[in-house]
């Protein structure tokens, strides 16, 4: 007997101690919707469930669930399936969790011969993040013109950048794109190797100064004081927290999203989203986290074009046969994001056929599944993840009038 091309998946999740604490996360209450057999413990954070047909992140593969929720390990998902991708859906709740940078495909292959614990792959690692909720992050860097400002007005940041530095960035504005990079990546350099002593000393004397001012109820939003205050508590002394200065902060609106290729920096802030990526688990850090930092790689490695904030926004394109298809197609081969929005009142809703593999999920609507190599209906409600192989086209029946939200990755071929 075939296997089966259509069938639900039962999916890791990463317990990372950004994420919300018990049935309070999202991704906790997706779990318990979506898996009779979860336990949902309130005293541990749940971060992210890993929707992937590769080994990343230490977990996974999803593993294929049998009836009654039971699990009965890879089924299809695997190596030999020509798209395998790594999709993902993350809830955060931290401020500013980690300060990643996904590297290119020469320096991860470099990288993973050099130092294969901390680089444990040799593949590159675009990403996207699109926003569920009003959602904010940093991405890219700043227009010169702008970190000039800061510089300007925030004297422990011009402290730590140093006045040549400075000096080198203001002039750099008259001059071509090659001078522009050379001036950020120096100035990017000195506050990333400076002393961990006169950081600490240096952000300690803005916080303070910060803090007096909103005490005194000045208005300290031209240079992010609130959000300044914010990521020192949450890492007092850490490095990142000066990232603010460097790099644009973008607000995106439900159903925008951000394209975060090879070698630009990047941290998420805060809001709900959901994050595909290539099949890889190599970044390079920078601060803002517990975890391994390489700041002679990170300095050498990063795309010091500047660019605004509106810029690093990605919209999708509607699909042209399908009213309530929309696409996101990155300029990468690695991965391809589709979003259904179907209105409650469809009774039925068909899921078109790729010549992908792809991974279905369920955000928000309850259906019954079925294609027509499959004899059994799947039924799916928030959370439930479907794995559809190449060219398996599936009917979703809808079983009450609410709206569809879903999700599905794919590599278009």
């Amino acid at each position: 007997m075939a296997s089966p091309r259509v069938f639900p998946l039962s999916c890791a999740v990463q317990q990372y101690a950004w994420g919300k604490m018990g049935s309070s996360s999202e991704v906790a209450q997706l779990l318990a919707s979506s898996d009779p057999l979860a336990r949902i413990s309130e005293d541990k954070p749940y971060a992210e469930p890993i929707l992937s047909a590769g080994k990343m992140k230490g977990n996974g593969p999803a593993e294929k669930r049998g009836s009654g929720g039971s699990k009965e390990g890879e089924g299809s998902l695997g190596s030999s399936d020509p798209s395998v991708f790594y999709f993902d859906i993350i809830f955060f709740f931290s401020l500013l969790h980690i300060w990643p940078i996904s590297l290119l495909k020469e320096l991860a292959e470099k990288l993973h011969l050099q130092a294969p614990q901390h680089y444990p792959d040799a593949n590159h690692k675009p990403e996207m993040a699109i926003a569920l909720t009003p959602f904010q992050g940093l991405c890219g860097f700043r227009p010169v013109e702008e970190i000039v400002t800061f510089l300007k007005k925030v004297p422990e940041f011009q402290f730590l950048v140093g006045d040549n530095a400075a000096t080198q960035l203001k002039q750099s504005m008259n001059r071509d794109s090659q001078a522009v990079a050379s001036a950020l990546q120096n100035c990017f350099s000195h506050l990333m190797k400076s002393e961990k002593k006169v950081v600490v000393e240096q952000l300690n004397l803005l916080v303070k100064r910060i803090s007096q001012q909103v005490a005194a109820g000045n208005n300290v939003e031209d240079i992010y004081g609130e959000l300044l205050l914010q990521l020192h508590q949450q890492y007092p002394g850490d490095i990142g927290c000066f990232a603010i200065y460097f790099l644009n902060l973008l607000t995106l609106k439900p159903g925008e999203a951000m394209f975060l290729g090879a070698n630009v920096p990047h941290a998420y802030l805060k809001g709900d989203c959901v994050e595909c990526m290539a099949c890889s688990d190599n970044t390079v850090r920078a601060g803002l986290t517990p975890k391994f930092i390489d700041v002679p790689t990170l300095c050498e490695m990063l795309n010091y074009t500047p660019s605004t904030s509106k810029d690093r926004i990605f919209l999708p394109t509607r699909s042209q046969e399908d009213p309530y298809l929309s696409i996101y197609d990155p300029p990468v081969p690695d991965f391809t994001i589709m979003k259904m929005e179907v209105p409650g009142s469809m009774t039925e809703y068909k899921v078109l056929a790729l010549d992908s593999a792809s991974i279905l999920l369920m955000v928000h609507g309850t259906v019954t599944a079925s294609t027509p190599t499959a004899q059994t209906t799947i039924h799916l409600q928030r959370g439930g993840v479907l794995f559809i192989g190449a060219n398996e086209s599936v009917s979703l029946k809808l079983t009450e009038p609410k709206d569809l939200l879903i999700f599905r990755a794919c590599c278009l071929l």
